[in-house]
């Protein structure tokens, strides 16, 4: 599970400008230039490790004699005091790059840990997937964290899959009218129909939706519906989806759950960056 350097180098770069600005007065002031520094990145708290070639990106970029030694890869379990990796370069590169490093690793590897903790809790009976409710710009690597945590990606962009919402429903005329017309003019291509009851349910399977989401819908409704597209199309289950209700939702027989909050809503995962003179 490895990240092409193109998704990231350039977001570390405007990063570090973001952070840096004219200068890191602080480190300039009381670091002597030369002096060789040995960082350590520990983890605080347990959890799933994901964006290490991120940080590893953001030490690189001021130092690119930097040595980065992993002692853990993205996918890894961590117990809390864990080193997972151990850095030697040039200390004021390392203290300057120190932030931004810990910034992406930290947000990635909360998001990898939450998306873990769906897994576990669906026991093999439901596949998570992620949504597009993404940090802007920051999408490839969330869902890269999302994939490290056992969970898997939905659409990546608009132009991957055809998912017909609310919204959509609302401006075509209608579910059957808005499946219908997807048909019609994307040829075989499968389509994901978003339903909020079980009233439209007939009308998305008449008009051919090869998925069905089950939006915000009561337990009991899911159930319906998974029996009712048995056999006809696939169901996924959105909206008011948590770590305590997962087990009864995963039990419906639904195909799939999708989850916002993998990304928009995971807690950064506690992780320090511990530097002494090498």
């Amino acid at each position: 599970m490895t990240l092409d350097p193109s998704a990231y180098r350039d977001l570390v770069r405007r990063a570090l400008q973001e952070d840096i600005g004219r200068g890191d007065l602080t480190t300039q002031a009381l670091v002597e230039s030369g002096v060789r520094g040995r960082g350590l990145l520990v983890m605080q708290s347990p959890g799933i490790v994901a964006g290490l070639d991120v940080a590893a990106e953001a030490f690189r970029q001021l130092d690119d004699h930097v040595v980065v030694t992993r002692m853990r890869h993205d996918g890894d379990w961590c117990g809390a005091g864990e080193t997972i990796a151990e850095c030697f370069g040039e200390a004021r590169a390392l203290l300057t790059a120190e932030r931004t490093a810990l910034n992406f690793l930290q947000r990635l590897s909360g998001i990898a840990t939450l998306t873990y903790r769906f897994v576990e809790a669906s026991q093999g009976r439901i596949t998570i997937l992620d949504t597009r409710k993404t940090t802007p710009l920051l999408r490839e690597l969330e869902k890269h964290a999302v994939r490290v945590g056992g969970g898997t990606n939905h659409r990546m962009r608009l132009d991957a899959s055809v998912l017909i919402k609310d919204n959509h429903v609302h401006l075509a005329g209608g579910v059957a009218e808005a499946v219908s017309r997807a048909r019609a003019r994307l040829g075989d291509r499968p389509v994901e129909v978003e339903i909020e009851s079980l009233d439209d349910l007939d009308a998305a399977l008449d008009a051919g939706a090869s998925t069905v989401l089950l939006d915000n819908m009561e337990t009991a409704d899911i159930r319906e519906a998974v029996r009712l597209c048995r056999g006809r199309a696939r169901t996924e289950i959105s909206g008011g989806v948590s770590l305590a209700r997962l087990p009864e939702l995963s039990a419906t027989g639904a195909d799939f759950v999708s989850i916002g909050a993998l990304t928009h809503s995971a807690p950064a995962a506690d992780i320090s960056f511990e530097i002494h003179r090498a």
